[in-house]
Formats: structure tokens, sequence, C-alpha cells
């Protein structure tokens, strides 16, 4: 058995909401399509699976396992009638450690604009700050979503129109303790590249961006694409023995994982194990034997599934 982390994709990240109807409204509203649904009536809960698959989309029509830039939503029955029920969004302690997923999109003042059109809420808008390149949309269940543009800003100010199917699921933003041992874990264990890094030295940290693009040398222009992990490391965490950062899984709930597909399940799940990962479910635990979740050096959990373009060279 073989397997090339070439062939690995950042595949979808999960978070845990509070009514269906409300968060596929909101993300529909952003362009996105609902690609594949998961019902589990007998364990009490639903998955959506969200992306972009317009005509132009990086990945329009393929497979759900054979993609980039998907986001999993999980739907426990119940919740939406649950007036004390809601979701961790990663963002206050004690549930710090997930930040935000990342929208791109072609004109981003419109973009806003038809966003807040719409009635839905910010956490930062484009005016507001120094930074009038980004914005933060919150989602039905204060969930951040960063919008940035993959056009210049300042060339799309008076543009008045915005078009969603053009939009990509940029990234998934999640705060690492020690910046070293997390590169080190998502370049030498799972294969991703360093695309890009930011250094703020004099705010106190460092954004590291991170996918599967081969031959990337940290010097690739990031907001096109699909897929991209954004690791955000805050200056001297590591240095602290006590400190940690919220996976997201136990109390208070919220963001649960991200997830790769790759070409061989068993043969990536072999290497991982030669080279020491540390596992929440190897394939061979529990009722279903296709799939296993590891954990990074943060407690985070990374599913991993089957890509069904290779699937004639596996089992699964």
């Amino acid at each position: 058995m073989t397997t090339d982390t070439s062939k690995y994709k950042l595949n979808h990240s999960m978070l845990r909401i509070k009514d269906p109807e409300r968060s596929l409204k909101f993300y529909k509203h952003l362009g996105m399509s609902l690609i594949y649904k998961i019902p589990q009536p007998d364990a009490k809960f639903d998955l959506y699976f969200l992306a972009y698959d317009s005509p132009t989309a990086i990945s329009h029509k393929s497979h759900w396992s054979d993609r980039q830039g998907i986001l999993e939503l999980t739907h426990n029955y119940g919740t939406e009638n649950d007036p004390n029920y809601k979701p961790a969004n990663g963002n206050s302690d004690p549930g710090r450690g997930f930040g935000h997923i990342c929208i791109s999109v072609d004109n981003i003042q419109a973009a806003c604009q038809r966003i807040e059109a719409a009635g839905y809420k910010f956490q930062k808008k484009l005016s507001d700050g120094r930074m009038r390149h980004i914005a933060f949309a919150l989602d039905p269940d204060d969930y951040w979503v960063e919008i940035i543009s993959y056009n210049k800003a300042e060339e799309t100010e008076g543009i008045t129109e915005t078009d969603p199917a053009t939009y990509r699921l940029n990234h998934t933003m999640i705060r690492v303790k020690d910046h070293e041992k997390s590169l080190r874990f998502y370049k030498d264990m799972l294969g991703m590249s360093l695309l890009r890094t930011l250094e703020n030295p004099s705010s106190g940290f460092n954004l590291y961006f991170l996918g599967y693009v081969p031959g990337a040398n940290n010097d690739v222009t990031t907001s096109s694409l699909e897929g991209v992990l954004e690791l955000t490391w805050n200056y001297g965490t590591e240095k602290d023995e006590d400190f940690k950062y919220h996976d997201g899984n136990s109390d208070p709930q919220g963001f649960g994982h991200i997830a790769l597909s790759v070409d061989d399940l068993d043969a990536a799940c072999e290497r991982f194990e030669e080279k020491g990962v540390n596992w929440k479910k190897r394939l061979t635990d529990g009722r279903m034997k296709n799939v296993a979740f590891v954990l990074d050096p943060d407690g985070y959990w990374i599913e991993v599934v089957q890509n069904e373009r290779y699937k004639a060279t596996s089992k699964y």
C-alpha cells in the first residue's frame, strides 16, 4: 500500500448549528449550494455539506470527497427549539480556539453591502478599524465569516454588483499554541505546504497559511484558492505550560473538526501510524470503519476519509 500526499485535499470544516433552516438560508445567500446531506434519524442528527458549485466554481459537479472548501453543518435534533442552546463560536473563553471561516469574493464592497441588505450582522464592517480590505459577517450562530476579495479592494471601490456564484470558501482559521510544533505537524505529518506567512510583531502574532498546493514555497497568493488552513500564533503561548486552546468538542461545543480526503485510506492511516500521530479514532475503532480521526498538537480533531476518485485503488 502506498499513499501520495500530493493527492490529499483539505476537504471540509465542520460547525455545529442550532437551526438548519436559518443556517442554510444564510450560507445559500453567500452563494453556496447544498451538495450532500447525510440524515441520521436514529442517532438524531443530520449533516449538511455545502460548497460553491456553479459552472465557474473550482470543483463544479465534483464528488463531495474530491473537493476542497466544503462546509459541513451538524444539526442535533431539537436544538432549534431550545432557547438555552448556543454553539460556542470559538472567539471567547472558555471556548476560544477556532476563529473563523473565510469567503473570498469578487467585489468586496458590493458583497458586504449585499450581506448587510439581507439583514445579516457584522462583527467588523469594512469601514471599521484600520483594515479596510476585510470584513467579518456573523452567521445565525454568531460564527465569524471573514470576507476577503480575490480582486484588489481599491480597484472595486465603485463597483455595485457582485456575483455570489464566483465566491470561494477560502480558508478556516484555528489558533495554535506552538507554531513550530503545529507547522511541523501539518507539513511533515499531513503533507501540507506552507503557502504564505504574515508576521505581525507589533501586534504580537503571526499568521501561517497552509494547503495542498504542490511546489508552493511560502510565496503563494492565497485569496483565489479553496481549502486553505490558517494558523494563528500569539507570541508567548508556547512558553506557558498551562495554556491550552479549546478544540470545540467538549463543552462549550461549536467547531468540530477539519477533514482530509486521501487517495488510499488504509495507506494514509498506516503512514500516520508510522509517523507517530495521536489518534482520536483509528479505522478499526467503533462501528464506522471508513473514517479515522487524528489529533493535531493542540488537540483539534482531523477527520480522514477516502477520496472517491481514487476508490479503484482502495477498498473503501
